[in-house]
């Protein structure tokens, strides 16, 4: 469900700290005030992603082992600081960020994080398990990032631009951006360049053809679906495969025609018609698939089976 909150809808300190944990986990938060309130804190959540923008308030958030064993978030968070400066403590990393920077921690690990008035800041709301498929040593450790130039640039430029526009995003438009952002971020964490190592492409690619092969006989089997399944997006795997020397397209193709000469050939499958086969693996035509599977194999359905049906 994509929901996203009014601006200006935060009128007291409580009501900030109750939405600021609600997004952020359990933990201790402490505010100071000065002056009249004037706390900013704007946020937009899909199932996968969050994204929020927070500021004008002297803070102090601290998330220790007994917040995290009561809510688990399983949440990694990009800090994208856009004004004044804040300290950020986890594990033996300690360090301040401000304009200019980049700050990925996990929540699920013991963390402080304080800063004065001046302080403004949105954090992306990401998967931990989706970066951990995509690049193991980015959500192992909190990396502080250079976001004045190259891919650090761009990784900020998007996200704030994703919060300025959240009202004009639908949910699927927003889960796509994120997702590339989350690929640019894994990316700039191995540090940096045009592609990922030959070393992940390999892997990547793997997880693809396996992924493929389960699901071989779903006919709405697409490369969204199976990126949105594996934690990628849609553009990085067909850059994957391009680089294999294949297309999502084929490779679908190839595996249930691999599927349908598995079954035609089975005994188990005797009483089903071959275009009840070519549905049942997939395909939504009995002639295209008598036409793929002639060139794929050199022989026809009808051969294969060799039963005369």
């Amino acid at each position: 469900m994509y929901r996203w909150n009014e601006r200006g809808s935060i009128p007291t300190p409580h009501a900030w700290r109750e939405e600021f944990i609600d997004l952020h986990g359990d933990s201790r938060v402490t505010l100071t005030d000065a002056g009249p309130w004037a706390g900013l804190l704007e946020w937009q959540r899909s199932r996968s992603y969050g994204i929020a923008l927070c500021g004008n308030v002297r803070e102090e958030f601290v998330r220790e082992p007994r917040h995290i064993r009561k809510d688990p978030r399983g949440v990694v968070e990009l800090l994208v600081p856009t004004a004044g400066s804040a300290r950020v403590e986890q594990g033996p990393s300690a360090g301040e960020i401000r304009p200019g920077s980049l700050a990925l921690c996990d929540v699920d690990r013991p963390v402080t994080f304080s800063h004065g008035e001046e302080f403004q800041s949105v954090a992306l709301l990401v998967p931990g398990e989706a970066i951990h498929r995509r690049n193991p040593a980015a959500a192992r450790d909190p990396q502080v990032l250079d976001g004045t130039a190259g891919l650090g640039r761009l990784i900020r430029q998007t996200v704030l631009t994703l919060q300025q526009e959240r009202e004009h995003l639908s949910e699927a438009t927003f889960d796509i951006a994120c997702d590339q952002v989350l690929d640019l971020l894994c990316l700039a964490a191995d540090g940096g360049g045009d592609s990922a190592p030959a070393a992940r492409r390999r892997e990547v690619e793997a997880q693809v053809r396996q992924y493929v092969r389960r699901h071989a006989a779903d006919p709405g089997l697409s490369v969204t679906g199976i990126a949105r399944a594996l934690g990628w997006s849609a553009r990085y795997l067909q850059d994957v495969l391009q680089a294999a020397g294949t297309t999502s397209r084929d490779l679908i193709r190839s595996e249930r025609l691999r599927l349908a000469r598995t079954r035609l050939a089975s005994p188990a499958w005797d009483t089903r018609s071959i275009a009840q086969v070519a549905y049942a693996s997939g395909f939504a035509s009995h002639a295209s698939f008598a036409t793929a599977y002639r060139r794929e194999f050199g022989v026809t359905p009808r051969e294969t089976r060799g039963d005369g049906l």
